[in-house]
C-alpha cells in the first residue's frame, strides 16, 4: 500500500510539474509607437495632414483678419453712425464671429476623421506583421512596451528589429 502510495504522488508530482512547464508562455515585447513613426507610409500619412493643418489655418486665419477689419472699421465710425445702424453691425460682428468657430471645430473634425483614415491602415499593417513575426518566433504574447502602455518588465525579446524586417524597413 506504502509503494501505491508513493507512485500515486509520483505521479500527481510529475502532472502537476508537467502542467506547470506547458503553462508557461513565451512573452515578447515591442514599442508599437516606435515601430510606427518609423514607417514610411506614416510619415507621409503626416505629412498630408500637416499639410490639410495648413489649409485649415491659413483659411481661419484669413477670416479672423476679416473679422479685425470690420471690428476696427465697425468701432471707428460707430459715432457717426445711428444707434440701430451699430446695433446692427454690431449682431453682423456676433455672427461672423460665431461662423469663424464653427469652422474651427469642423477644421478640427475634419481633421480628427481623415487621421482616422489614415492611419487605420497603418496599424493594421503594423498589427499584422507583429502577429506574423510572433507566430514564426514562436511567441504566445506579445506586450506592447511604449512608455505607459502598461509594461512593468520588458526585458525579454524585443521584437521591434523582426517586425521592421518583415515590413521591409
Amino acid at each position: 500500500m506504502k509503494h501505491l502510495k508513493k507512485i500515486a504522488v509520483a505521479v500527481v508530482l510529475f502532472v502537476a510539474t508537467t502542467s506547470f512547464v506547458n503553462a508557461q508562455s513565451k512573452v515578447a515585447h515591442i514599442n508599437v509607437q516606435e515601430l510606427l513613426s518609423a514607417m514610411p507610409e506614416m510619415k507621409s500619412a503626416e505629412a498630408e495632414l500637416k499639410k490639410l493643418q495648413e489649409t485649415y489655418k491659413a483659411d481661419i486665419e484669413g477670416s479672423v483678419t476679416e473679422f479685425r477689419n470690420k471690428a476696427t472699421l465697425y468701432q471707428n465710425e460707430a459715432p457717426s453712425k445711428s444707434k440701430e445702424e451699430n446695433e446692427k453691425r454690431a449682431l453682423e460682428l456676433q455672427g461672423y464671429e460665431k461662423n469663424i468657430g464653427q469652422a474651427q471645430q469642423v477644421a478640427q473634425q475634419e481633421l480628427q476623421k481623415r487621421q482616422a483614415e489614415l492611419f487605420a491602415p497603418i496599424s493594421d499593417k503594423a498589427k499584422a506583421a507583429i502577429e506574423k513575426v510572433a507566430a514564426a518566433l514562436g511567441y504566445d504574447y506579445v506586450l506592447d512596451a511604449t512608455q505607459g502602455a502598461g509594461v512593468i518588465v520588458s526585458n525579454g525579446k524585443d521584437i521591434l528589429p523582426e517586425v521592421k524586417k518583415e515590413l521591409g524597413f
